[in-house]
């Protein structure tokens, strides 16, 4: 889903109603991917713990206003479903809660072509392994057989703690220029470069 450009405003905003400093575009995506609670406190690291519950809670009015408006990247539902349709065993490892991927899933209909997923508030957030890692267990992968797609560092580094091969999204949350030192196969800049590249050597 095409998300970043929301996800940071609405922290940004979130900022600005709790009379914090409002952090820049670029410093609102940087901690795009990671749960909610680790986000906000990588952001405002001095924040006191009473203010933490609010801001979260202001993140997302701002957020739930207008989630079910995100589109999805031009031709991601085709790719996901011809992925599906080759046999791919598909799974989501996202730093949103349970409650919120399960509205993404009910806005795009997406559900039912993936086969796991996990959240952040289910398991260790991003960039520690484990959410990677109980998915291969739940769908019975060896590493060496998965491929984590991303769009942040941190997706980036979750799969180099699990010992597994990533791809990166430079068109997401995080500039391509700060994703090509994490190890990734390539890096595509755009959704269809992406889709090409699997593709070509899914």
């Amino acid at each position: 889903m095409d998300s970043a450009g929301v996800i940071a405003a609405c922290i940004q905003a979130a900022s600005r109603d709790m009379g914090l400093p409002v952090p820049s575009r670029e410093e609102a995506s940087h901690i795009i991917g990671l749960g909610l609670r680790q986000a906000l406190e990588t952001l405002f690291p001095d924040l006191p713990e009473d203010k933490h519950q609010p801001l979260a809670d202001h993140y997302r009015r701002h957020f739930l206003g207008q989630d079910a408006e995100i589109p999805l990247f031009e031709g991601a539902r085709e790719l996901i479903v011809d992925l599906r349709d080759q046999g791919h065993l598909l799974a989501v490892a996202t730093g949103k809660a349970r409650r919120g991927l399960d509205r993404a899933f009910e806005h795009t209909g997406l559900k039912p072509l993936f086969h796991a997923s996990r959240t952040a508030d289910e398991t260790f957030s991003k960039p520690h392994p484990a959410m990677i890692e109980e998915l291969l267990d739940e769908l019975m992968i060896a590493p060496e057989r998965a491929l984590m797609i991303g769009d942040t560092t941190h997706d980036l580094e979750m799969a180099r703690n699990a010992g597994i091969a990533s791809l990166a999204a430079g068109y997401g949350a995080h500039p391509p220029e700060g994703l090509t030192e994490h190890g990734a196969l390539v890096v595509c800049h755009s959704f269809a470069e992406l889709a090409a590249w699997l593709r070509d050597n899914a």
